[in-house]
């Protein structure tokens, strides 16, 4: 939702009512990760995508009935043998779709959760996307310190009769576990589903008596710092911004580090580099890369001695094979271990036979996708696997378990 949350905003500030529809789960192949949106508001404009084409009209009307019906719902979208051209997913896989509409000022969890998202809070966005039907929808906002909205009846609904919607303790206790679940979640940057209890308490699979909770976690761009200001950089730079990271250059010379050297960066900065980068603690963590460009070993090995260290996602440097086995030389000197050292990319990037500056951005940002995507680095026709290796996991992402009329029509 984040790449349409300045849409949404407008929409939201209009008091135009629109639906927003969200990849809640995924098995197998699917071009969308969760948290993926297409939005439509009362005038039928639509923003956003799902699924890259293959299921965006039916999602559409999907939108269209939930601004009229004001009722949430999940939805499958499938591959089928029988009938592969039809709405469903050609490509194999499948995707649970929650489809809820939204009236400005009417929910105080998506209200903030929207104005969160669209001016860059941190926050995480926990929706109750399967269970009771009178809970299908209750959203809250969760921030580091406080929370907004609540997990109660979304509407008047027969299925408040239960014994657990007449009771506030189950509800009370379910919200509870919802927010730390969730600020855990946006702690560490993470989305997808949770199974609880009514009652809050975890559990395995989706079944009566539980509800399935799919928290968004919206956190800042994370950070790509590239440390060297030479030719090669301004290249790492430019892919860096198109991958999504904000990115800094840092280098100790002030004639080379300069904002007109690299126009892409969104800050340039004149320091040692692992000066800088003790100054960086607090805004650093496990999605930050580090491009060690430098290949220099005055600036190099005090750089890697500490970032060798940190928690952080991906530590690469350039250099020669030789330049390569004298920094690991250098650096079992200063102490490290063999176990940090094998953390660090040397030389930097995947073999493509990379020659320009440009080709050798590529090749660096190859290596960091596959590394934070779990993948093989082999060419995709040499295998027959999964395509998406970070969602080869099923049961990280479990079905929508009830109503099978819901999903039917577009099951696999």
């Amino acid at each position: 939702m984040q790449d349409i949350a300045e849409q949404l905003q407008a929409w939201h500030a209009a008091g135009r009512a629109f639906a927003v529809a969200t990849v809640v789960g995924v098995l197998g192949s699917a071009p969308r990760d969760p948290g993926a949106a297409l939005a439509v508001d009362s005038e039928g404009e639509a923003i956003g995508s799902v699924s890259g084409g293959c299921v965006e009209g039916a999602v559409y009307e999907l939108c269209r009935a939930a601004i009229l019906s004001g009722e949430p719902a999940l939805e499958r979208f499938g591959y089928s043998d029988e009938d592969a051209f039809a709405v469903g997913l050609t490509c194999g896989g499948v995707l649970d779709v929650f489809v809820q509409p939204i009236v400005p000022g009417a929910d105080p969890g998506l209200d903030a959760g929207i104005a969160y998202i669209a001016s860059g809070t941190p926050v995480a966005l926990a929706r109750i996307v399967d269970g009771p039907a009178a809970l299908l929808g209750a959203t809250v906002a969760v921030t580091a310190d406080t929370h907004h909205g609540a997990l109660s009846p979304a509407r008047p609904s027969p299925a408040a009769t239960l014994h657990s919607m007449r009771s506030a303790q189950p509800l009370h206790l379910l919200e509870c576990a919802v927010v730390a679940e969730a600020r855990a979640m946006l702690d560490a940057g993470r989305t997808g589903q949770l199974v609880l209890g009514l009652d809050g308490r975890p559990c395995d699979d989706a079944a009566q008596g539980t509800v399935t909770v799919f928290v968004e976690s919206y956190v800042p761009a994370p950070r790509m710092i590239v440390f060297g200001a030479i030719d090669f950089a301004a290249a790492v730079v430019r892919i860096g911004k198109f991958l999504g990271y904000r990115v800094t250059v840092c280098d100790a010379r002030p004639v080379f580090a300069t904002a007109r050297r690299f126009p892409d960066a969104d800050e340039v900065v004149v320091d040692w580099p692992h000066r800088y980068l003790d100054s960086q603690l607090d805004r650093i963590d496990g999605r930050t890369v580090l491009c060690v460009l430098t290949h220099d070993a005055k600036f190099d090995i005090p750089l890697l001695e500490r970032a060798l260290r940190l928690p952080v996602g991906y530590v690469g440097a350039m250099g020669s094979r030789k330049t390569h086995l004298d920094r690991n030389t250098h650096l079992r000197e200063v102490g490290l271990t063999d176990a940090e050292i094998a953390r660090l990319r040397s030389p930097i990037g995947l073999d493509l036979g990379a020659r320009t500056p440009e080709e050798t951005a590529v090749s660096v940002a190859a290596e960091i996708v596959a590394h934070r995507r779990g993948g093989s680095c082999l060419p995709l026709s040499a295998g027959d696997g999964p395509i998406h290796h970070d969602l080869a996991r099923p049961a990280e992402t479990p079905a929508p378990a009830t109503d099978e009329a819901r999903v039917s029509a577009h099951a696999a």
